[in-house]
């Protein structure tokens, strides 16, 4: 598919309650994961965002040792007729599982070309080790720790699509924000010190000539989204679901930049991506078949996902992926869930992650990965 009152820290805490994990799965906080995906609030702090980075690093180490052995293992249990039609997937809560809920979920009514196995974390670095060992097929990650996870694992794993673009945006009460030239002189309140969303921030910023705006960062997005709701008049960067639920606890509070619009501005060539989905190479070597036939349902599946809100928020809550089906029927249309594969794919993840590497290389592994990065076979 192609691009298709409370004080501050008790409101924060209470929308935390009020949350799973949301869909802040930001590719850059391990979501969206942000990350994450964005991400919920796991993905999306500097903190789990590092971990997730060290993780593809020490995964890459610790695991090539079993490798073999592992390898030996599957094989042998696909002679035997082990599983050998269930393509096993692991996924973050939020945006990048909210996409496969078509898959997950009965009610969705698709018929899937393949059989699967879904896990999800709240960590992208309880997937990796899984990934790398071969225990998993699959998996959606944020899209610099795959960049990572590639880099670390010598091009062991490749990205199959675009699963999430941009789930950013800036929310406030102030009517005299209409473009990021306008925030010159004010304070964005935000998460991710150090991390992509930073990065990100600052070149959009700096591509629209915003001058002297000054950057308060939290620990976490519930705690700016309450900030927020406090006192309208502010401004939040801030990764869905948080900047609906920061809305909801105020009626002056509205989106008035959406930063992934705003990259589209400054490249059209390339786009703000938050989450990958990824393949080990043996995978999609050994089973180019079961691969292709998970894109065409994962197409299918987005397609559900966003023409069908109502239902598939359902399906995320009963998934445990958002606690209300509400919350996740108003954040869906905000999330960006996508299905990207291709050049389009590779066009898009390529320039978002040389903007990643120019501002900090460690962000993508220390080196922007080769072609072999990006999977195009399947066009």
């Amino acid at each position: 598919m192609k691009k298709i009152g409370l004080t501050a820290k008790a409101a924060a805490a209470a929308l935390s309650a009020l949350l799973l994990t949301g869909c802040a799965g930001i590719p850059y906080y391990t979501a969206d994961g942000t990350v994450t995906d964005t991400a919920p609030v796991s993905e999306e702090t500097e903190g789990k965002e590092k971990a997730a980075e060290d993780t593809a690093e020490n995964t890459a180490e610790n695991t090539s040792e079993n490798a073999p052995e592992n390898a030996a293992e599957n094989t042998e249990a696909e002679e035997a007729g082990n599983d050998t039609k269930t393509v096993r997937i692991g996924s973050l809560k939020g945006p990048t599982s909210m996409g496969l809920v078509g898959l997950m979920d009965e009610a969705s009514g698709i018929t899937a070309e393949n059989s699967y196995e879904f896990t999800m974390e709240t960590q992208a670095d309880a997937l990796l080790p899984r990934l790398v060992s071969g225990e998993l097929d699959i998996a959606l990650v944020p899209a610099n720790v795959a960049a990572v996870l590639y880099n670390k694992t010598e091009g062991g794993i490749s990205v199959i699509d675009v699963n999430t673009l941009g789930v950013l945006y800036v929310v406030s009460g102030d009517k005299s924000i209409e473009s990021v030239s306008d925030l010159s002189g004010k304070t964005i309140y935000t998460t991710g010190k150090g991390t992509t969303p930073e990065y990100v921030l600052n070149y959009i910023l700096s591509g629209n000539g915003a001058e002297d705006v000054k950057t308060e960062f939290r620990s976490e997005a519930a705690e700016v989204a309450a900030l927020l709701a406090e006192d309208p008049s502010q401004a939040g960067l801030l990764p869905q679901p948080f900047a609906t639920v920061a809305m909801q606890q105020n009626d002056a509070l509205s989106i008035v930049l959406d930063m992934t619009e705003e990259w589209n501005k400054l490249d059209p060539s390339s786009s703000l991506v938050t989450g990958v989905t990824v393949a080990s190479k043996a995978f999609i070597q050994d089973h180019p078949d079961l691969l292709n036939g998970f894109l065409k349902d994962h197409e299918e599946s987005v397609l559900f996902v966003n023409s069908e809100v109502e239902k598939a928020a359902q399906c995320v809550a009963d998934q445990g992926i958002v606690e209300k089906a509400p919350i996740a029927a108003k954040a869906i249309p905000f999330c960006n869930i996508v299905c990207i594969t291709g050049e389009e794919m590779k066009s898009d993840l390529n320039g978002y992650l040389k903007v990643l590497f120019e501002a900090e290389p460690a962000s993508t592994g220390g080196a922007l990965p080769g072609d072999d990065f990006y999977y195009t076979a399947g066009e």
